[in-house]
């Protein structure tokens, strides 16, 4: 081999490595353990996300302020929770006093839904590179023995502006032509994840106010709670190699740009986070099947 063909052959040496190495890399900084966070309470704007105050004024982790899962959230069009207007979200964050440069941890009921869900919404708001979610939320927290508070934190409302991204999220009209080249088999960049359980997938159960149970034909099913989380009594990630493989078993591909939905976006934002965690592309179809069974011209699968 001459010394050309050699500094060729150890340059694409490089490259598949280095390709590789980013390929598998997970973005760490999306994801905090209760032993960073035990450290860096007072360096980070702590977020316990719920339907209503009772889980938090129970016993939160210290510092912790309060943010209802309503008020990131809106029913739109005969459709739950949505995403709500960037005018109430910018209200809400800055009544939380989250600000515009601190950095934010998440955590929340529902076995991390809630958590997943607010950092979706921070991400479409532009401001995701400095959110991360607590491993395990409360209840690894609370299996650990550490410390709980029941006084309300000191909540000082904070400027908070959002750049909105709109490459997060995707509407109807483009989830029909993704679900018409998966089927017919078209050349397509995007591919469909549904994150419910299985038997609401398969249309064997319809879930609360769906009137043609099913799916949006060409969609793969992931249900979060199985594949994303080890159980819902410890609701900590899987590891990154496993959950590689579960989305790669599935079909989920790399070089495609991933679309979930679920029944209202609730169980997909599990599952867009972690696609974000893992390296993927991935957008969040808000309407979800709630969305799509309503509508007359579209198809459902079973």
């Amino acid at each position: 081999m001459n010394l050309r063909n050699l500094m060729l052959f150890a340059a694409l040496c490089v490259a598949l490595f280095t390709g590789s190495a980013e390929a598998q890399s997970a973005n760490r900084e999306m994801l905090v353990s209760t032993g960073w966070l035990a450290k860096n309470l007072d360096r980070v704007i702590l977020l316990h996300v719920g339907a209503n105050r009772q889980s938090y004024d129970s016993g939160h982790i210290p510092t912790a302020r309060f943010l209802a899962y309503s008020d990131i959230t809106t029913t739109r069009d005969g459709v739950p929770n949505e995403l709500a207007s960037v005018e109430n979200l910018q209200k809400a964050f800055s009544a939380a006093g989250v600000g515009n440069s601190k950095r934010i941890v998440l955590y929340g009921d529902l076995n991390g839904l809630a958590a997943a869900r607010t950092f979706f919404t921070l991400d479409y708001l532009g401001h995701s590179k400095r959110v991360s979610v607590l491993n395990g939320g409360l209840e690894k927290w609370k299996s650990e023995k550490r410390e709980l508070s029941t006084a309300a934190a000191t909540q000082v409302p904070e400027p908070f502006v959002a750049t909105i991204d709109p490459q997060t999220v995707i509407g109807i009209d483009t989830v029909r032509d993704v679900s018409w080249s998966v089927i017919n088999q078209s050349p397509s960049n995007f591919s469909l994840i549904d994150a419910r359980p299985p038997e609401e997938y398969r249309g064997e159960k319809p879930g609360d106010g769906i009137v043609r149970p099913g799916h949006i034909p060409g969609s793969i099913n992931v249900f979060w709670l199985a594949n994303n989380i080890v159980s819902r009594e410890n609701p900590i990630m899987k590891p990154d190699a496993e959950l590689r493989r579960i989305y790669a078993a599935a079909g989920v591909a790399r070089n495609k740009t991933n679309v979930v939905y679920c029944r209202t976006g609730g169980q997909a934002s599990h599952t867009y986070f972690t696609l974000r965690y893992l390296g993927y592309r991935v957008k969040m179809y808000d309407g979800s099947f709630f969305q799509w069974n309503k509508q007359a011209d579209t198809t459902v699968a079973r």
